[in-house]
């Protein structure tokens, strides 16, 4: 059987993501093995001895050497060695998201793992509706989100929040200056921002996004010749109230107190993308570089002080041919988690941007990217429905299938369904599907299929072939 390059016939897609992370590793000598453990009971006695606890982060532990069991769980849901993750872990080309007491509450994102999928929520100044919200989270959980992201900034925030947090288990972000805008307006105070930090840490939240544009950068956008020239939400939030204040930012002017926050519950941070493009003829510039140099500065810092981080970049709209060279480019620049929002590779299929954006996804994840913001059919148009959520999701939750397909070869999962389907195995054949759940309503019975009926090529050829 051919193949691309390092195909072996018969080996699953997790053995060769296994062996390719490994092609790209030093060999570890049972001398350096056994230091390494050394070192973790070393370790370990000296935190206890001057703290009576652990304190150490996730980054801080593997640092030090130290497996942690959220690694250990993380290792053996995406089949690689543990001391494989640690490694990256301390690289910061891994992070992992944790949400105390859930039961999927451990997600891995980066290096070697699975593409995973984040689902965004909320209430606008428009749509205030709680239970909604709520149940976008369910459904979002229900049909295999790996994290959520609450945005609202409408009704009672604080309930919306602690209602998502007590009806979900998989790690939860929120982006802190959307609650400030919407409870103080314009004339928040850099003691405003830090105590909504501090809240949404204290709470119980996995992640948090702080978009660090400089007012330098938000004044260059008026010389620039984009068609659209802010879109992201959190980034124009941001940007108002630097202009506004006629101030600079207050992240980067607070960034080590912010630090100091997200480390105590060891919660990731993640740098936002306040200049992505929004149309594909906004084609990348020297403002997107001059943002994402800024975040791998900030990446670096957040690192060594023992916070994990995410960078956002590459997302909203790109064109299609650029969107490999642009996250291999994103990578170079800042080797850490890549969060990708869409990217939509066209402009024109509004009422179906989720299918065009999972195309663009899954370039993007196959390219590298290692996290994906779902777009649902609303996007462009008004707030998602529990609908669209579901919609969105499942789009995405293939494109990141296809995107793993890409850099780590095909699935088992896919040949295992393939052969099902050779056998007119239907039930065999949804238990392999990504999401069963439609065909099983589309297709009620085992009887013959109605496409092709009596002519079905695979029942007619079986007898000869």
């Amino acid at each position: 059987m051919m193949g691309p390059p390092g195909f072996e016939p018969g080996t699953s897609a997790m053995s060769r993501r296994r062996h390719n992370h490994l092609d790209h590793e030093p060999s570890v000598t049972a001398e350096e093995i056994a230091f390494i453990e050394f070192k973790r009971i070393v370790i370990k006695q000296q935190v206890w001895k001057s703290y009576g606890a652990f304190i150490l982060t996730q980054i801080e532990s593997a640092t030090n050497g130290i497996v942690t069991g959220e690694m250990k769980r993380v290792a053996m849901e995406e089949e690689i060695e543990p001391e494989l993750l640690r490694s990256d872990i301390a690289s910061g080309r891994t992070v992992i998201m944790t949400r105390k007491g859930g039961k999927r509450g451990v997600c891995g994102i980066g290096k070697g793992l699975r593409t995973k999928v984040n689902v965004n929520i909320g209430t606008s100044t428009a749509s205030r509706e709680t239970d909604l919200e709520v149940e976008k989270a369910r459904v979002a959980e229900a049909y295999s989100a790996d994290t959520i992201t609450d945005l609202s900034m409408g009704g009672d925030l604080e309930e919306i929040r602690r209602q998502i947090l007590a009806s979900t288990t998989i790690p939860l972000t929120t982006v802190p200056i959307y609650q400030c805008v919407a409870e103080n307006g314009w004339t928040i105070r850099d003691r405003d921002i830090l105590s909504r930090i501090e809240e949404d840490v204290r709470s119980g939240v996995s992640s948090i996004v702080i978009h660090t544009i400089t007012r330098e950068l938000v004044l260059k956008l008026k010389k620039s010749r984009r068609i659209l020239t802010m879109v992201s939400k959190g980034g124009s939030l941001t940007s108002l109230y630097m202009l506004k204040n006629n101030r600079d930012n207050p992240f980067l002017e607070h960034f080590d107190e912010i630090l100091e926050i997200l480390r105590e519950r060891d919660v990731v941070l993640s740098l936002g993308n306040s200049l992505r493009s929004g149309c594909v003829h906004d084609m990348p510039d020297c403002l997107q570089r001059e943002e994402l140099e800024l975040n791998a500065r900030l990446a670096e810092e957040a690192n060594k002080a023992g916070v994990q981080v995410i960078i956002e970049g590459m997302g909203g709209h790109v064109a299609p041919a650029l969107i490999p060279e642009s996250v291999r480019y994103h990578k170079e620049v800042a080797d850490r988690p890549l969060f990708v929002a869409g990217p939509l590779p066209t402009d024109v299929a509004v009422g179906y941007d989720h299918i065009a954006a999972s195309i663009g996804a899954a370039l993007a994840s196959g390219a590298g990217a290692d996290y994906l913001c779902a777009v649902t059919p609303a996007e462009h148009i008004c707030l998602p429905g529990v609908e669209d959520v579901r919609e969105g999701l499942t789009a995405f939750r293939i494109a990141a299938h296809i995107g793993d397909s890409i850099k780590y070869m095909p699935s088992d999962r896919d040949r295992r369904l393939a052969v099902k389907r050779s056998m007119l195995d239907w039930s065999g054949q949804l238990s392999h599907a990504i999401e069963p759940r439609r065909p099983e309503e589309m297709r009620r019975d085992e009887g013959i299929c109605s496409m092709c009926g009596e002519y079905c090529a695979i029942l007619r050829l079986k007898e000869y072939l």
